[in-house]
């Protein structure tokens, strides 16, 4: 049977603000970003930080709904859910994010964190006009700007993860951490 404390103390030990599990619609991106924006006014955020979490969580819930549909049609129902957490501790927010992606699909996702991991501010800002202005766009309407722009945003590495289920899927977790200003 499930264990209501034990899940209850573990969201408490890792200082998880809010958590879901599920398809991600229109109506539900609405509806974390209403709810975070009120912890954090709850919080006494400070405006910049609340401007660069709500930013982040907007390009990390829109990464969400676009790319999770994409793999229902490859695999089970029980496969096509996502996941999406907030944790803050006296440091940063750490918008962690989960959906399956197809294993055809994990090298240019890869490379293109990769590249997104291996620039600096300056060059994240170019390779953002770069493919701004080439025009390219993609299935979903983006260019692939999301993970550069939140790059850009937090002035952090993207971490990244990709656990294999099968042959055909994998689980993908990506962790954004927004960092705090801290007081002197």
């Amino acid at each position: 049977m499930l264990d209501a404390f034990n899940i209850y103390n573990g969201m408490e030990k890792n200082h998880i603000l809010l958590s879901f599990k599920g398809d991600i619609t229109s109506d539900l991106l609405t509806s974390i970003l209403q709810i975070m924006e009120y912890k954090m006014d709850n919080l006494n955020e400070v405006p910049k930080t609340k401007r660069k979490v709500y930013n982040v969580l907007v390009e990390c819930l829109q990464n969400l709904y676009h790319h999770t549909d994409e793999t229902k049609l490859d695999f089970n129902d029980a496969n096509k859910g996502a996941i999406f957490m907030i944790a803050k501790n006296e440091l940063s927010y750490n918008i962690i994010t989960g959906n399956f992606v197809g294993n055809t699909s994990i090298e240019t996702l890869r490379s293109r964190l990769d590249k997104v991991n291996s620039l600096t501010k300056e060059e994240l800002k170019e390779y953002y006009k770069t493919i701004l202005n080439n025009g390219v766009t993609s299935l979903k309407g983006g260019g692939g700007l999301g993970m550069i722009d939140i790059a850009r945003k937090t002035g952090e590495k993207l971490e990244y993860n990709f656990l294999e289920i099968d042959d055909k899927v994998s689980f993908f977790t990506l962790i954004i951490k927004v960092s705090q200003p801290q007081l002197t």
